[in-house]
């Protein structure tokens, strides 16, 4: 085992450069979106799948009134 999460720190690096130069966000609401797309690029980005295919296919689902598609498996590399 480890003694450190590098991999985890690495991730999240640049999610939160982003917050310091955008001084975060203004709510909770707001805090909380921002958190899940965060995962859910991230996650993409660790499957090599397109994170913003991904999110198309969402907006376009639940404009329908469809459900949420599930997270796209493992593409290898």
């Amino acid at each position: 085992m480890p003694l450190t999460n590098n991999d985890a720190e690495r991730a999240l690096r640049h999610w939160v450069i982003a917050r310091l130069i955008s001084h975060g966000t203004r709510t909770a609401e707001g805090s909380q979106v921002l958190g899940v797309l965060a995962s859910v690029i991230e996650t993409c980005r660790l499957r090599n799948v397109s994170p913003w295919d991904y999110l198309a296919k969402v907006i376009a689902e639940r404009r329908k009134g469809n459900p949420v598609p599930p997270l796209p498996a493992p593409v290898a590399a």
